[in-house]
């Protein structure tokens, strides 16, 4: 069954900022204490939004409490604004990340021309230690590559007593620590306070005791000297895994934004001021500023400033940032338009009807704000991992450090520290934070810009897993409006004046049915004399001076007039369920319409595309077995169940998930409801004023249904995207950590550099966000 949590009508929901999460560990951290809070019904932690969405008993706990719970494990967290708008918090949002991409990319800068400077300074100091046993690989590599250069370009360095060089890199490199790598130890001494580890914690811990084993080689060289060692510095590797790791924080946090683009997209669609009528007078005022009932003027080519309904002028207005269909609707005297629509051709006066926050733009973006902050059940599995993670890899450090130190006791403490450093650092909890949050936000960006609005990675998951798909007929396959499907005609008549001859009369009928007729004709008369209607029966009326009779047989059985349907052509209506309305024009019969509620031109591609995806269709309607079977026939739908009333449909649905089926209801989203709460994954069609459709797991902005098919298609390709997501992420670390505690080393002589274990940390993250931005090319069939 669908599952997507709404607040009880006892319960409140809010969604918290939270600041200092940097990996999986932090996220779980706070996951961990907000549902173990008493009161606290559901906690979503996002690592990618930096939020935390709960639901929650305000009779048990309140707001205020639920800030000083995440605080108290270390984080920062805070109350949301009360006039913060949607909008406005994803262009806060937005400028945080901006501000957080910048300020990283000059720490990385400023670190990385420290550590080439570190790395040049510390030539002299390996030559002067070159008879001793460098340990390290990176060193080793350094003296045979780049100490040639430094000889050659700089040869006065080496004439320098080595302690001044040794002094002079333990000052730049503490001067490094405490600006570029600040954070690092601020947020590890935070968690230890609260007895959390993080990514924080291995960084600060590896670079923190290389930091301190170099200041012991700098001051008591000869701790190393006596042992026959060379007193290795890593002052150099201090500074360039300091820089490494915040260029793979740079580029995350550019990665983080460009998953939010299609939001951002949205947010930008708002037009900054609108141009209102009020006393006569046009004038420009702030969005804002627009009361309901104002006049808002739309020339062409401008966007609709806020919804509202035509109250002068046509003109055809482009909707794709609002249902993705490319071709512009055609707008008249009371239509409703949405705010950030494109005004294509002619000039527009609304009248303002929706606004703020209850405008369609608007709880579209928040609709989409809330799916990104929303965790997919996938994520429990890095969750689970991430508790243990941190304390594991410290473990292991330490298991390294003995192990190295017992084994070779030639490499001695230098070698045990390199290997140990390298295990704390190449240790990457982040990726797995990142994993599941990035393949959801994205996914759901681009489901919104073909017009489908996912709530959430709850909501993804299960469309992955649908096998079946449960489709309402009426106005969803169908037009949901009868329609003039086919004519007949008696010899010697004209199929087009028949048409227009019944329009005539039909237009002053109230049946249901005259509308349809009306609307498949041309040049209807306006002049329509002697017009009666009989109940149950037709119309009849003149039309130019001829007597015209539009109904069913008994209507033109009461006026005396003999003919019908040729048997075959009546047959085949039958067949179709088709409703047939008779003409006689005159006191002859002239023909008949066949009246039927058409399918879509899209319904039979989207049908198709389904099956073969091997995905089950299941065709249900309220009408007679007989109408529901020929859709079905139509449409190449297998299996179709007529005369279903709406405890019906829940019924069909529940036999279907007896069997094991995955089932996707979908329908209007106002009768079928209950069908499409109890489906596993609820989709309601509609159009850009249906998007908050309570029942539903995801909404579709136009009633195209192979926007079904284009939402199931990118639900599995997100599944598949984020299974390779935590693949890497697990297998990086499963495969990483090994190497650089050495077990490589037996068998092949190979050792990790703590300074390439920061690279590949680095690279982890940046990875597996980049993998979860190739969504963003999915390619819809509704396009």
């Amino acid at each position: 069954m669908a599952t997507t949590v709404e607040p009880a009508a006892d319960q409140a929901k809010v969604v918290l900022p939270v600041g200092g999460m940097t990996c999986a560990a932090c996220s779980a951290r706070v996951q961990r204490t907000l549902e173990k809070t008493p009161g606290v019904a559901a906690a979503n932690v996002n690592l990618m939004t930096h939020s935390a969405a709960v639901t929650f008993d305000p009779a048990q706990v309140t707001a205020v409490a639920l800030v000083e719970r995440i605080r108290a494990t270390g984080y920062e967290a805070s109350l949301p604004r009360e006039e913060e708008t949607a909008a406005r918090a994803q262009v806060a949002q937005d400028a945080a990340l901006d501000q957080d991409y910048r300020r990283l990319v000059r720490e990385a800068g400023a670190a990385l021309a420290a550590g080439i400077v570190a790395m040049v300074l510390s030539m002299p100091v390996m030559a002067a230690h070159a008879a001793h046993q460098v340990t390290d690989p990176f060193m080793r590599w350094s003296m045979r590559v780049i100490d040639p250069v430094v000889r050659g370009v700089v040869p006065w360095l080496y004439a320098l007593p080595t302690t001044v060089v040794s002094w002079t890199l333990l000052v730049v490199t503490a001067a490094v620590m405490l600006t570029a790598g600040r954070g690092f130890y601020v947020r590890a001494w935070q968690g230890l306070r609260h007895g959390a580890t993080d990514m924080n914690t291995l960084v600060a811990l590896g670079t923190g005791a290389a930091f301190l084993y170099s200041v012991v080689a700098t001051v008591w060289p000869q701790l190393f000297l006596r042992r026959g060692l060379a007193p290795d510095v890593y002052y150099e590797a201090v500074i360039i895994i300091i820089a490494l790791v915040q260029v793979g924080h740079a580029l995350e946090a550019r990665a983080k934004r460009e998953t939010s683009s299609a939001i951002r997209a949205l947010v930008d669609l708002q037009p900054a001021v609108a141009r209102v009528v009020r006393d006569g007078v046009e004038r420009e005022v702030p969005v804002a500023e627009v009361r309901g009932g104002d006049e808002v003027v739309v020339r062409p080519g401008e966007r609709v400033a806020v919804d509202g309904v035509v109250v002068r002028g046509e003109s055809a207005v482009d909707e794709a940032m609002l249902t993705g269909e490319p071709i512009p609707v055609a707008k008249h005297a009371g239509d409703a338009v949405a705010g950030g629509t494109v005004n294509r051709t002619g000039a527009l006066v609304i009248r303002a009807t929706t606004l703020g926050e209850a405008s369609v733009l608007a709880r579209i973006v928040a609709m989409m704000r809330e799916a990104q902050s929303s965790r997919a059940p996938i994520q429990r599995l890095a969750d689970r991992v991430s508790a243990v993670f941190v304390p594991s890899v410290l473990v292991l450090s330490v298991v390294t450090f003995a192990a190295w130190w017992m084994l070779d006791p030639a490499g001695g403490v230098v070698r045990a520290t390199a290997a140990a450093l390298a295990v704390l650092i190449i240790a990457c909890p982040c990726a797995m934070g990142l994993a599941v949050p990035t393949a959801v936000m994205v996914a759901t960006g681009r489901a919104a810009q073909f017009g489908a609005l996912v709530k959430g990675g709850d909501a993804l998951e299960r469309a992955s897993r649908v096998d079946t798909v449960v489709f309402d007929k009426t106005g969803t396959l169908t037009r949901g409006a009868p329609a003039v499907v086919a004519t007949e005609v008696a010899a010697g008549w004209d199929a087009a004046e028949v048409r227009r001859l019944a329009a005539s009369v039909e237009a002053l009928s109230e049946h249901p049915l005259a509308a349809a007729v009306v609307r498949g004709a041309v040049g209807a008369d306006a002049m329509v004399e002697e017009f009666s209607s009989v109940t149950g029966e037709g119309v009849r009326g003149r039309v130019g001076g001829r007597s015209v009779v539009v109904g069913n047989a008994a209507m033109l059985h009461r006026e005396g007039i003999v003919g019908s349907i040729p048997t075959a052509v009546a047959q085949d209506w039958t067949a179709r369920a088709w409703t047939p309305v008779l003409v006689a024009i005159d006191g002859q019969w002239a023909g008949a319409l066949a009246l039927a509620d058409a399918p879509k031109e899209e319904s039979a591609p989207a049908v198709a595309a389904l099956r073969a995806r091997g995905v089950e269709v299941v065709l249900l309607s309220g009408d007679v077995q007989a109408t529901a079977d020929a859709v079905a026939a139509a449409l190449g739908i297998p299996r179709a169940l007529g005369g279903v009333r709406p405890e019906g449909k829940v019924q069909a649905i529940r036999e279907l998930q007896a069997t094991g089926r995955v089932v996707a209801m979908v329908g209007d989203g106002i009768n079928d409801g209950p069908a499409l709460a109890q489906a596993d994954v609820g989709i309601a069609l509609g159009t850009g004023a249906d998007v908050a459709v309570e029942a539903a797991d995801v909404a579709l902005m136009r009633g195209d249904p192979r926007t079904v098919v284009d939402t199931l298609a990118l639900a599995r390709h997100t599944l598949r995207i984020t299974r390779q997501n935590l693949f890497w992420a697990f297998i990086y670390n499963v495969v990483g950590i090994p190497v650089a505690a050495g077990v490589l080393y037996p068998a092949f002589g190979l050792l990790l550099s703590p300074i390439l274990a920061s690279a590949a940390m680095a690279f982890s993250s940046v990875s597996v966000v980049s993998n979860s931005l190739r969504l963003r090319r999915f390619a819809p069939v509704s396009s």
